[in-house]
């Protein structure tokens, strides 16, 4: 009896290398916009490998660029990938990808920072938020200038379950800087432990998956470029709203090096600052003497949990912002401003 048919897997038809793309379609990387080419498909089929099986899944790809990685996901078996490139000088190439890969790749000239995502895939692959991740990954050799203020907004998507996430938990498989692939990674004490190791962590399994070493884009970056993988969490370690635990963590960590209660202090009024950050660190049971660096993920769920009931309590509490007096404060300062911070007539 016949062994059993392996079914053939996709492979793109020859095709003229990125390096030749780049030349034909007279591409330069933009340093305003901090673009870094990946040639070397050995490490673009490594990170598309790092996202797990991609046979017959739906993938985001975010700024393709040249279309490196992009090659590499349809090489790896996604049936549905769509693309999302902000700069229009790489849209001829891509769509020239995708002659190549008929009915498989879907090219939107848009700023991924905007895009609706929640739209661009059919409904018919959502999952249950506790069930398993649903068959769609975003991936990304991310430009420096857009990874921060991007993977924040996605984290905020988690925690409302919208954007990508409307699907369930949507992986994420993404390149930062190295050092904000340590922050993101790193552990309770760790040298690089910041407001962004508590934001993902709470909300996501974060993985380090490996570095990339600068002299491998064109053009050269002065930093290596870390690979890391997110898994959205069944139930995240923190069950508050993003923006009240986005503050209490910024407000903590603004004094990374001081202890924790000079950071927790600043969340309340000037008039009220000794009292309410003494109930709140006796509430939480957190140790004030610790800095923010040694405060783990159960440290910063109690200081949350703390801060929301304290804002039951105290109306406007949750809408102050320390800045705001302090920038009120320093205009009553100023020769010729009445209290109210108006010019008085000369």
């Amino acid at each position: 009896m016949a062994g059993p048919r392996k079914i053939a897997s996709f492979r793109l038809p020859p095709l003229p290398t990125i390096g030749e793309v780049i030349k034909l379609y007279n591409l330069r990387a933009e340093k305003q916009l901090s673009q870094n080419f990946l040639l070397d498909m050995r490490l673009t089929d490594k990170i598309v490998r790092q996202a797990g099986s991609l046979r017959d899944a739906h993938v985001c790809e975010v700024g393709p660029g040249p279309g490196g990685l992009t090659r590499s996901i349809l090489n790896a078996g996604a049936a549905d990938l769509l693309v999302v490139e902000k700069d229009n000088r790489f849209i001829p190439g891509l769509k020239l990808l995708s002659e190549a890969a008929p009915g498989k790749l879907r090219v939107v000239h848009g700023d991924i920072l905007t895009y609706r995502m929640d739209r661009g895939f059919p409904d018919v692959i959502t999952k249950a938020w506790e069930d398993d991740p649903p068959d769609l990954h975003i991936i990304g050799n991310l430009p420096f200038s857009v990874s921060t203020p991007l993977i924040i907004k996605w984290l905020e998507n988690i925690s409302n379950r919208t954007g990508p996430f409307v699907y369930g938990r949507t992986r994420l498989t993404l390149t930062f800087q190295k050092e904000v692939a340590e922050r993101l990674t790193a552990s309770t004490a760790s040298r690089q432990r910041s407001r962004l190791s508590i934001m993902a962590q709470y909300l996501c399994t974060v993985k380090s998956c490996f570095t990339i070493p600068g002299r491998a884009f064109i053009p050269k970056p002065e930093v290596d470029v870390g690979v890391v993988h997110f898994t959205p969490l069944a139930q995240p370690q923190i069950q508050q709203p993003f923006k009240l635990v986005e503050k209490v963590v910024r407000n903590v960590f603004q004094f990374r090096r001081k202890r924790c209660r000079n950071g927790i202090q600043m969340l309340f009024p000037e008039a009220q600052r000794p009292e309410l950050a003494e109930v709140m660190m006796r509430e939480a049971d957190v140790d004030p003497t610790l800095r923010p660096t040694e405060l783990s993920i159960p440290d910063f769920r109690a200081l949350a949990d703390a801060y929301s009931h304290l804002c039951s309590e105290n109306q406007g509490l949750l809408t102050y912002d320390f800045r705001e007096e302090l920038r009120l404060k320093h205009l009553h300062r100023r020769p010729g401003s009445s209290s109210n911070g108006t010019q008085q007539p000369v």
